[in-house]
């Protein structure tokens, strides 16, 4: 199991902050478990976290792959994770991601995607890891180098040139449009499209029973990848949330996860 989660609340300056994330790992655990570790807290010491947030993310995230790589460099063997985020500050919903765990909401009753999967063989991606002096190959998926399945991620230090942990940041408003937010890793997005995961969770109120739902949904069609959950309920401006992650049939009720 190479995927970790987190949800946490912090105060601050004054501030009430929601910081939601999903983290697949690949290589070992090492990079993943880096990133729950320091992202979140790194990122609420930055100076302009309050008041330029979108800086502070992108900062932060270069920021916490920069120290990881430094703190890997003794290990023979490259590990790396995904990092798909939700920060709460307001009534902002900021999600941050890199690599190919991935961002769902429900709005209006509309499942729409709020972050971007980073793959090889996206021509813009294609072209920066080109431009770089890397290339792209077919080796049972696309791969960077032919190694790498995923075009930004932190860690991966052989690769780091090309495969950056550089994120892409959407901004939403939390209003009574907005109903619930779903971060997976891509165990469940290789069986579940995104109509499908809203519309499994749309009925179930309570975010634990909600994220068990798609763990043995996608587990049922057959994922063979490890599966990651985190459901964010919005109720009158407030939040609910609960993950979900199964470790080989290993289930950790209080933080649902999958593999």
């Amino acid at each position: 199991m190479e995927d970790f989660s987190e949800a946490r609340i912090d105060d601050v300056d004054g501030e009430k902050v929601g910081m939601f994330g999903v983290y697949d790992g690949h290589g070992g655990v090492r990079a993943a478990e880096y990133v729950k570790q320091h992202l979140f807290s790194n990122l609420i010491k930055h100076p302009k976290f309050i008041t330029d947030t979108k800086a502070a993310i992108a900062e932060t995230y270069n920021h916490t792959d920069s120290e990881f790589l430094k703190a890997d460099s003794s290990q023979t063997r490259d590990a790396g994770s995904t990092a798909s985020t939700a920060i709460i500050v307001g009534d902002r919903l900021l999600v941050a991601n890199v690599g190919d765990s991935r961002a769902v909401i429900c709005k209006g009753g509309q499942a729409i995607a709020v972050s971007r999967d980073h793959k090889p063989d996206q021509t813009d991606e294609r072209q920066r890891i080109e431009d770089a002096g890397g290339f792209v190959m077919w080796a049972g998926t696309w791969r960077v180098g032919g190694v790498l399945a995923v075009s930004r991620a932190f860690g991966d230090k052989l690769l780091k040139q090309y495969v950056v942990a550089d994120p892409e940041i959407k901004e939403e408003v939390v209003d009574s449009s907005l109903e619930f937010l779903i971060l997976a890793s891509d165990g469940l997005w290789d069986v579940v499209t995104n109509e499908e995961a809203v519309a499994m969770v749309k009925p179930i109120q309570d975010p634990q029973e909600a994220a068990d739902k798609l763990l043995q949904e996608a587990s049922k069609r057959g994922s063979s990848d490890n599966i990651t959950v985190v459901i964010v309920r919005f109720l009158d401006g407030t939040t609910a949330g609960d993950k979900s992650e199964d470790k080989e049939k290993e289930k950790e009720t209080a933080n649902d996860q999958n593999s």
